[in-house]
């Protein structure tokens, strides 16, 4: 089963409620909400009160990207604020384990980001702990950047690494650069969850969800 996860930092933020709803009653389960801290990233974005907010509007599974240097600091911020799922970047984490521990402690999913330089061997140790492998296809911090390529074969290795650990329940997302062009690509690769912003938001929503789904179906 794969998920559509649109990226709510695309979306009109002046009717971000209705954006949401939109894309949830289009077919999108999920909605990935980045923050940022203007640390770890040099962008700032919104923080738990913006998700407790949009919380009440859908019932949508909530894929919480932390581009903050140690999150564990937030982490029960966000489960309050209703994240269903908490993905820390690996490079951001002086203790991953124990901040991957923690998400889990609090009853959230718990996901592993790595950046395009940062190989997928890093994930390893964690194997046990994670629920999700989050591969970024662009740097993290800024929207609207290309899609890397050799993003899809860090993708296969993500497949490759939790096949042969037994983890065949492993979300693998990618998240950066994915629309119409390669998301198909994206899914032959490895990914099961699919992030999208400007793809999903630019133009009509509802139908864009709708045909990247469809894409996703044929993959």
């Amino acid at each position: 089963m794969r998920e559509l996860s649109p990226s709510v930092l695309s979306a009109d933020f002046s009717v971000l409620g209705k954006e949401i709803q939109t894309v949830a009653e289009a077919g999108a389960g999920m909605l990935h909400l980045d923050v940022m801290d203007g640390d770890f990233v040099p962008n700032i974005s919104f923080g738990a009160p913006v998700i407790a907010s949009v919380r009440k509007v859908t019932q949508a599974v909530f894929d919480v990207h932390l581009m903050v240097r140690e999150p564990a600091r937030y982490l029960e911020d966000f489960k309050k604020a209703g994240a269903d799922l908490i993905s820390v970047h690996y490079e951001a984490c002086e203790d991953a384990g124990g901040t991957l521990k923690k998400i889990r402690e609090l009853g959230c999913k718990a996901g592993l980001a790595i950046n395009p330089d940062t190989p997928v061997s890093v994930v390893k140790p964690y194997m046990e702990l994670v629920d999700m492998i989050l591969v970024m296809s662009v740097y993290p911090g800024f929207g609207g950047q290309k899609f890397i390529e050799t993003s899809l074969e860090k993708l296969a290795e993500a497949k490759a690494l939790a096949e042969a650990c037994g983890r065949g329940d492993l979300l693998i997302e990618v998240d950066g650069g994915i629309g119409v062009s390669n998301i198909r690509q994206a899914c032959e690769a490895g990914a099961n969850v699919l992030v999208a912003g400007s793809a999903v938001f630019r133009g009509d929503a509802a139908q864009n969800v709708k045909e990247l789904l469809s894409l996703m179906k044929t993959a």
